[in-house]
């Protein structure tokens, strides 16, 4: 899964998520989402491939991928603004966890792909519905999405990286990925071919199985020096990590889009 760590390493996972502040705006780096979308392509049945058709028109996941982010400017989904993250401290489960009374992202992504299986919405609903968990997929798969409710996903954290000041949330989001300039395809097309277990078992775990292996990573994302300087030797020792979350969100998310339509009548 390494095999281009000296490429890319670092990728745009998701980051902005604010774990405490829902003022603070919290989405993964646009890139990390064009690269989920363009990975979830790779795997959809034709029968969903010919409902995505039906409901995005001629827009790809890829480019559906970022929707969510693009709307944060518009008032009238002020409400969606919950929906990039979750709060799971420490030693808790999500099940444990005190409850954002406006939601988190493990909610709503579970309702809203329960909504569409469904099956009863209207285009405009159902499109909306779809481009939501798309995004979602891809945001819950980047560690700092779901946080520990002590630095709003690494927002707090101050660090120097390759000489400039940013912050961790900054680094995961699209700094590493943007050190090497590389477009979305190029990215979707470096990373390794999973393995055929590795896409049956990733596409059978759960919504909340992907928030426990982001809590699982935090200790690799906090792994920082006292100085807080970090650069090629953070980036080269995280872009495994990277690497397999991006796989797993658009192979997890194309597992998804074929559940909901492979059973759809029309």
């Amino acid at each position: 899964m390494a095999s281009i760590t000296f490429l890319i390493t670092g990728l745009t996972l998701l980051l902005n998520l604010p774990s405490q502040s829902p003022a603070e705006t919290v989405r993964w780096g646009q890139i990390g989402h064009y690269v989920t979308g363009k990975i979830a392509e790779q795997y959809i049945t034709d029968k969903a491939e010919k409902e995505l058709k039906r409901v995005l028109g001629q827009k790809s996941l890829a480019a559906a991928a970022a929707w969510m982010d693009d709307i944060r400017s518009d008032p009238d989904y002020d409400y969606v603004s919950e929906w990039h993250w979750v709060t799971i401290p420490p030693g808790m489960t999500y099940e444990d966890a005190e409850k954002n009374p406006e939601g988190d992202i493990i909610e709503a992504l579970e309702r809203k792909i329960s909504e569409l299986a469904e099956g009863v919405l209207s285009r405009t609903e159902e499109q909306e519905k779809l481009m939501m968990v798309i995004h979602m997929v891809g945001d819950i798969h980047q560690p700092l999405h779901v946080g520990t409710g002590e630095d709003r996903g690494g927002n707090d954290v101050d660090v120097q990286w390759i000489g400039e000041s940013s912050n961790l949330h900054s680094v995961w989001d699209s700094r590493m990925i943007d050190s090497y300039q590389l477009s979305f395809t190029e990215l979707a097309a470096a990373l390794e071919q999973p393995s055929e277990k590795d896409i049956r078992d990733w596409q059978q775990s759960t919504v909340r199985d992907w928030a426990a292996e982001s809590v699982g990573y935090r200790d690799d994302v906090y792994d920082l020096p006292d100085n807080g300087q970090i650069g090629y030797v953070y980036r080269y020792a995280n872009f495994e990590l990277v690497e397999r979350r991006l796989l797993q969100a658009g192979i997890r998310l194309a597992g998804v889009i074929n559940g909901i339509y492979d059973q759809a009548d029309n």
